[in-house]
């Protein structure tokens, strides 16, 4: 029995190409031995997965790097302790190690859910791809390998494999033209999904083709006769309908069995396009066409360059039976899509022609580097990429290509992004149409624009279907509107917040949402407002985030303030004596009160009193660093006492002024300090202290400044958070 590698070696061989052996045995040994120990669920060596996926590229990308690549796909995922993208490209050169590095998963980042991390995993296989589209090969020949083995795992991981083949990897393959390999991942992903379905397929394919398992021989023997009297070179072959063609079409359509028109089908092959019309009149001739159930995809190509013409006709039998009619070039690109470019070396998919073939690719990875939804990523994917195609047309004749169910707006992006900008309306068909209407198969449609547009609208993010429409109007507002759009998402994220019923002041809010900004990867809080703004991220989705942080912040806060109740710590005991300062200490009658320097309180913030040695009662911050330090050790518990500010609003009776520390983020400029002193100088706030410090581009200013209490203090910050250059103001401790 031959090895693996014996029959890598023998495919190498049958394949008529020529190959640097040596190379690819020196990656076949170095995966093995990084593999060595390693098993796959079935028991055997997981060498023995590498060596068959190398197999398959061969048959598809017959070239050495991708040879080496598919041997070597797993090792740095596998054995990232043993091996580095590096490594692979000092071995095996930059070609292999770019290869590899977009087969390699995400694993060294860390992620808040699995639905993130998968996003993530297909961007960057996607931008990868974008770069070298054999990457995708590769990782088809993967797939279709571990779909081939999946019996060996348990039912759940066997279901979620075929769940991600049939909504990602499939779709791919037919995207790319590789009608092979999207009909059997089809096939083997149904087979697991829904079991009792496909048997059932199967089995009524069984029945009809027994009871007709000569009708195909005798419709090949008519139609041969025929093309052969009128002269034509041609091949021609019979099918019957594969289980998951038929499946989609009864349990999608609601169709039964004997409702499947084609579920016999012949192709007819010839040598050149003219033939190819020429055969489809002697098929019309020959048998009568079921009206509607004839397509050109020979003058109207499919996205991923299929050609062939289609028609259903009905024999003499009364059974109908579907024609395919194509040229042996178009029979190639059908088969193996992108890949004929390799597997045959045709001319016209030469490399300088992969780029416009491949254009759609690009919107895969056009969304910018910022938080986008898992749900709203893979819905891009079913409907840009996955979904069946309505072919449109420009006034000039140009075909626009769109998923079905797009509206004219759609179309003016799909054009260019300044016709979508401009746009002020619609013709379908030369009448004039609502901009939410959706063009048919073979409608002309012109949209009319206007210089004196005011750009799009905000609710066409609800209209438009496509992600290169939606991300195209994202775009403008991101540019155009930054002003609007914070106060949009202010507005949007303060209704939010506010449905949530927690009680929060100012400052509650601008730390949960400075918390929900950084755990998306967003600078600052108005950052965060722009990009809820203009559509960025929809708020829906991280609503779960700012409840979390809520939870942790304000919840925490609470349970150390009841914390600090229980050992007889904090407020509110009517006993208590009046001290300097409007603070009550209970329990103590005509001691010294000092506010503590580190924290600052304010009338208004929650508070505690620690005794000091000789010094009085220290008043801090309920959640002051150095209280929750002071906490950890039992002797200092005891020196708490309860206190509390004169009155329940926090002001104190008298006019005292107190201390407050705050930091103003800003981007550096020749006028900042003066803006800053100029507006607290505005509202007579005066200044102890003013330090900075800058990195980057970012410059930090530390205050000290003068305040009433904590409603005044927020009253300075949300002043000084206007000046022009500040992006953010924070309360802080002093050092």
């Amino acid at each position: 029995m031959e090895t693996g590698i014996e029959r890598l070696m023998l495919a190498l061989d049958s394949s008529g190409r020529r190959f640097d052996k040596d190379k690819i045995m020196r990656a076949y040994d170095f995966a093995k031995e990084l593999h060595e120990g390693q098993f796959r669920a079935s028991g055997e060596e997981y060498i023995s997965h590498p060596l068959a996926v190398a197999e398959l590229v061969v048959g598809l990308v017959p070239e050495t790097d991708a040879v080496c690549a598919a041997l070597l796909h797993d090792v740095v995922e596998d054995c990232a302790d043993k091996v580095s993208i590096a490594d692979i490209e000092k071995r095996f050169g930059s070609e292999v190690a770019m290869l590899v590095d977009g087969l390699t998963k995400l694993i060294k980042i860390k992620f808040e859910d699995r639905e993130g991390q998968n996003m993530e995993n297909l961007r960057k296989m996607f931008l990868a791809m974008s770069r070298d589209v054999r990457v995708i090969f590769i990782k088809l020949c993967d797939r279709l390998h571990n779909m081939r083995t999946l019996d060996a795992k348990p039912e759940g991981k066997r279901r979620l494999t075929a769940l991600e083949t049939m909504n990602v990897y499939a779709p791919l393959a037919h995207r790319l033209g590789m009608q092979k390999m999207k009909q059997e991942l089809e096939s083997l992903s149904l087979a697991y999904l829904d079991p009792f379905g496909y048997k059932e397929v199967e089995k009524h394919i069984e029945e009809k083709y027994g009871a007709n398992r000569d009708f195909i021989d005798r419709i090949r023997s008519q139609i041969s006769a025929r093309l052969t009297e009128e002269g034509l070179n041609f091949s021609l072959e019979g099918r019957v309908k594969s289980v998951y063609s038929i499946y989609k079409k009864m349990y999608e359509q609601n169709k039964s069995f004997d409702e499947i028109y084609d579920f016999y089908a012949l192709r007819i092959i010839v040598e050149n396009e003219l033939e190819c019309y020429t055969a489809l009149g002697i098929i019309h001739d020959m048998y009568k066409s079921i009206p509607g159930r004839f397509k050109d995809y020979i003058s109207t190509p499919k996205p991923n360059m299929y050609q062939s013409l289609h028609t259903t006709v009905i024999g003499r039998e009364g059974v109908p039976f579907e024609v395919q009619i194509r040229t042996w070039k178009m029979h190639q690109v059908a088969e193996y899509g992108i890949a004929a470019h390799w597997k045959y070396k045709t001319g016209d998919t030469a490399s300088e022609n992969l780029d416009e073939k491949l254009k759609w690719i690009s919107k895969l990875i056009e969304i910018e580097d910022e938080e986008i939804d898992p749900d709203e990523f893979m819905r891009s994917l079913k409907i840009d990429i996955f979904h069946d195609e309505t072919f449109v047309f420009t006034p000039r004749g140009d075909v626009i290509t769109l998923p079905q169910g797009s509206c004219v707006i759609d179309f003016a992006y799909a054009i260019h992004s300044a016709i979508g900008n401009k746009m002020v309306g619609a013709k379908i068909n030369g009448m004039i149409c609502p901009i939410d209407t959706v063009p048919q198969n073979g409608d002309i449609v012109e949209i009319l624009t206007s210089n004196s547009s005011k750009g799009p609208s905000r609710d066409w993010l609800g209209i438009v279907k496509t992600a290169e429409a939606r991300n195209k109007i994202r775009t403008w507002f991101k540019k155009e509107k930054r002003t609007e759009n914070i106060e949009v998402g202010r507005a949007e994220i303060e209704r939010e917040m506010r449905k949530m019923g927690y009680p929060y002041t100012e400052k509650d809010k601008n730390e949960v949402l400075e918390a929900v900004a950084d755990r998306l990867g967003i600078k600052s809080v108005e950052d965060f407002y722009n990009t809820i703004g203009y559509g960025g991220l929809i708020l829906s989705k991280i609503t779960a985030k700012i409840k979390d942080e809520f939870e942790h912040r304000i919840k925490s806060a609470q349970r150390a303030a009841e914390e600090l109740i229980t050992v007889d710590q904090v407020y509110i005991k009517p006993q208590g004596k009046r001290n300097a300062g409007g603070v009550v200490i209970d329990g103590v009658d005509g001691c010294s009160v000092k506010f503590a320097r580190c924290c600052n309180p304010l009338p208004g913030d929650l508070i505690t009193g620690f005794i000091t040695k000789g010094y009085g009662v220290s008043i801090h911050k309920y959640d002051c660093p150095n209280v929750k330090k002071m906490l950890e050790n039992e002797e200092n518990r005891q020196r708490f006492v309860s206190a509390y500010w004169e009155n329940k609003n926090g002001t104190p009776s008298n006019d005292s002024m107190f201390e407050a520390y705050l930091q103003v983020f800003a981007h550096g400029s020749i006028s900042l300090i003066a803006d800053i002193s100029m507006a607290l100088a505005d509202m007579n706030v005066a200044i102890h202290q003013i330090n900075t410090a800058k990195k980057d581009d970012i410059v930090t200013i530390s205050l000290v400044i003068s305040c009433k209490n904590l409603s005044h203090f927020e009253s300075i910050v949300a002043r000084l958070r206007k000046v022009d250059g500040v992006t953010n103001v924070v309360r802080g401790y002093s050092k």
